[in-house]
Order: structure tokens, then sequence, then C-alpha cells
């Protein structure tokens, strides 16, 4: 038989609406600079050092987006967890690699162990 739990409920609460809201609003804001960053602006300068070209900055800012609409969804949160954190980790590389900056690499860092302790909270309840 199947038993209520004595543990609290996490997802769908006022708390993990919350935190998936700020996620959303980060990550739309980070997108959205990205996506409508004019030439010689900061963010145009900081991808042309990765020296990858500004496709990859229309291509981070529009992934940044998608993974933030997708964690306001209920069923698609996890979907949305894993994008954002799959940029979010490929910062934390370039960061580090590329830009030889490992004092800069842990800001995306922290943010990624950050999006895998919520994603793992939700997982438990």
């Amino acid at each position: 038989m199947n038993e209520p739990s004595s543990e609290p409920k996490f997802r769908g609460t006022s708390i993990d609406w919350t935190v998936r809201a700020v996620i959303a609003l980060a990550f739309l804001f980070f997108g959205s600079q990205k996506l409508s960053a004019a030439p010689g602006s900061q963010m145009s300068d900081f991808f042309g050092q990765i020296g990858a070209g500004q496709w990859l900055r229309y291509f981070t800012g529009a992934l940044e987006v998608l993974g933030a609409a997708l964690t306001l969804y209920p069923r698609t949160v996890s979907a949305g967890l894993v994008v954002l954190g799959c940029v979010v980790l490929c910062a934390t590389g370039i960061e580090a690699a590329v830009l030889r900056d490992p004092v800069a690499a842990l800001v995306p860092f922290a943010i990624l162990c950050a999006l895998a302790a919520f994603w793992l909270h939700r997982r438990e309840r």
C-alpha cells in the first residue's frame, strides 16, 4: 500500500515556484543581454575574446532564454535546468581554459552548483 510520506513536499510549493522564477528571470536577463548586444558592446567584446565569433553569443543567449522558459513549466523544469547547467558548465570551462582566468570561472561554477543542488532537491521530494 502507498502510505503518505511524512516528509514535506517541495515540488509545487511557493518556495519551489519562487526559486524557479528567480532562475528564470536571471537567465532571461542574461540571455536577452547577449541577444540584444550591439557591436562594440561589452558582450560583443567578451565573445570576441573567446575567438568563436558572434554566433556563439547568439546561440548562448538563445539557450539561456530557452532554459529560462523551460524552468517555468512544471513538466519541463528538469530539461530547463539541464540546458542552463550545460550553458554554465561551458562558461566555466571557457573562463578557466580559454580565457585562462580561473578566478572568474568561480562565478559560473557557483551558479552551476546552485542549479545542481536545486535540481537534486526537487528530485528527492
